[in-house]
């Protein structure tokens, strides 16, 4: 495995490896996980090359504490990257990403005005700059995300559509810890109580499924955030039920031929989301 600090580097060496075959691109913020890793091994097995980035985006936290406690690990993370099999790690200084200030504004559409658009102003149009970016320097065949970032691969599609990239999109299923947590770089913030108590969000939003069977949206939007609320340490900052595509809430069942419930939740100072899919009622 190569480490790669520099623009003009990743450039000449992804230009070589695309014409020697098909590139695969994982984005990462680093405190790399098994999550990060079933991504990579996605990409290993659909590509010829794989490069996987390490840079926490300052342009897409509008919370300043939530930017400066974000985990950093790049020793471990290498350790990891090389034994998963990546050929490149990128794992640039923020003045090589950023040695103007990005004053471009994306014109993401709805996809990103709901739900975290809603929650963290200016947070998209962050990741379209950061991921706009990374596509232009290594022009992937492919680049993977995960399902996790429900939304958030929404906006990456708009992004793609609107600068006209060539690439393909592969999302990839949630990786979740023994106990149902969705796994998180954030998760390492937990107290052991808290950490605890976590693993409630999605035993609730499976739950969820049962009683959506008999119940409205509005209804079942109240179950999660009641269930999840009645838990020490957890609140609910946001539920939504929306339509897969468009990211737009739903007020029933039949508006939609996939509606998947999208969930921000506090516990104590930590941030964690997580979502579900429904079953089609179409």
């Amino acid at each position: 495995m190569e480490i790669i600090r520099t623009v003009a580097e990743l450039k000449a060496k992804l230009s070589k490896a695309r014409e020697a075959g098909s590139v695969g691109l994982v984005p990462t913020m680093g405190a790399l996980h098994a999550g990060h890793l079933s991504l990579i091994e996605r990409a290993r097995k659909e590509n010829d090359t794989v490069a996987v980035s390490v840079f926490v985006n300052p342009t897409q936290f509008n919370n300043p504490q939530d930017l400066t406690t974000y985990p950093r690990t790049e020793e471990a993370d290498m350790a990891l990257l090389e034994k998963a099999g990546v050929d490149y790690a990128f794992i640039p200084s923020v003045e090589e990403i950023y040695p103007t200030p990005d004053t471009r504004v994306f014109d993401l559409g709805p996809v990103a005005e709901v739900m975290e658009g809603a929650m963290r102003p200016g947070h998209f149009n962050g990741v379209a700059q950061i991921v706009s970016k990374l596509f232009d320097f290594t022009r992937p065949t492919r680049a993977y995300f995960g399902e996790k970032d429900f939304q958030q691969i929404a906006v990456i599609r708009r992004m793609v559509e609107l600068e006209k990239f060539e690439i393909e999109i592969v999302d990839c299923p949630i990786k979740r810890e023994d106990d149902g947590l969705a796994m998180s770089s954030r998760n390492v913030r937990l107290t052991p109580e808290q950490r605890a108590i976590s693993p409630a969000i999605h035993r609730t939003l499976e739950g969820s499924l049962e009683w959506a069977a008999g119940h409205s949206v509005e209804e079942t939007k109240h179950y999660v955030i009641d269930e999840i609320n009645s838990f020490p340490h957890m609140q609910v900052e946001y539920y939504e039920i929306v339509d897969a595509l468009t990211m737009q809430p739903i007020t029933d069942w039949n508006e939609t031929q996939q509606a998947v419930g999208c969930v921000t939740v506090f516990c104590g100072d930590v941030r964690l989301i997580d979502n579900i899919k429904y079953p089609s009622k179409k």
